[in-house]
């Protein structure tokens, strides 16, 4: 199975970071229960990831009901589970070679809302390949999503993912679209279905616990350079606010944010503050089809 571009170091990095993320999210899964603290689930899974010698492509992401994306606990965030419904996002480099991927656990009984997007999911892997439009892919998860009785979010998409970076080019729509590009041997792809039972638009909160590094520049906030310091060490990738360590944190990243050094990526929640589902998987695509790197942690894998 050849892989176009990618030479077979950057092939077996991408497995080794599916491999640790499976097991990663097949253990957090099983965590996500009444009573347990997102807080508890977020640092198992990450310390997990360190343990087994990868790095953290992203801080898990633990959204919630509206929630779609980019929720993470804060440091001393005591929210526990309840009969709701749980969107656990995770990533895992391996020296820069990401795996990206998302389960829905359900305590609400709209099982079906899960099925959806995983079934979607399936769908658009079996669609996509080389060649393959991802407008053509998005209209796949699009049908099955639709076909039942949701919709699917319109405004999130499935993207690329290279090495040091999550989200790149190709944007993988969650409709369909008529004229689009096409996948290309080589390329690393993460195709996230979302699906509602709301109208399909995602909006942002107020609550921001992730940020990215935008750029390298002096400060003049003792706080705020002792934080970029720590930030340099996150490789470029998103952190969470409770990774740095020191006292008023929260001062130091609204320094770095108002210096534009850091950017933050606020939750983002259905419009209708209606339930929604997600299902994500890491693919390579290759001269003759696509290779899972996360395979194991849905039904129909």
């Amino acid at each position: 199975m050849s892989h176009g571009p990618l030479d077979d170091d950057a092939v077996e990095s991408y497995r080794e970071a599916g491999a640790v993320l499976v097991e990663a999210m097949n253990e957090a899964r099983e965590m996500v229960e009444p009573g347990r603290t997102h807080l508890e689930v977020a640092e198992w899974a990450e310390d997990y990831i360190r343990e087994q010698g990868a790095g953290i492509a992203f801080p898990v992401n633990i959204s919630v009901d509206p929630e779609a994306s980019h929720a993470t606990p804060g440091r001393d965030d005591g929210t526990t589970f309840g009969e709701e419904m749980v969107c656990l996002d995770i990533g895992v480099h391996v020296d820069g070679y990401i795996a990206d991927a998302a389960v829905t656990v359900d305590h609400t009984g709209h099982t079906e809302l899960v099925e959806a997007a995983e079934m979607a999911l399936e769908a658009a892997v079996d669609e996509a390949g080389p060649g393959v439009e991802v407008g053509v892919v998005g209209r796949a998860i699009e049908e099955v999503i639709r076909g039942y009785g949701y919709t699917p979010v319109l405004n999130l998409s499935g993207h690329g993912v290279q090495r040091y970076d999550a989200h790149t080019e190709p944007s993988v729509p969650n409709r369909g679209v008529d004229r689009s590009v096409e996948l290309e041997p080589g390329q690393a792809i993460a195709i996230e279905p979302f699906a509602t039972d709301g109208r399909g638009k995602v909006g942002e909160g107020t609550a921001e616990e992730i940020y990215e590094l935008q750029r390298e520049r002096s400060v003049r906030d003792r706080r705020a350079r002792q934080a970029l310091e720590e930030i340099g060490e996150f490789d470029g990738l998103p952190f969470a606010a409770r990774w740095l360590s020191g006292d008023r944190t929260d001062m130091a990243l609204r320094r770095l944010k108002q210096a534009s050094v850091v950017k933050g990526y606020p939750v983002l929640k259905e419009d209708d503050d209606a339930l929604v589902s997600q299902a994500e998987h890491t693919l390579l695509v290759t001269d003759d089809g696509v290779e899972v790197t996360t395979a194991g942690i849905h039904g129909f894998d």
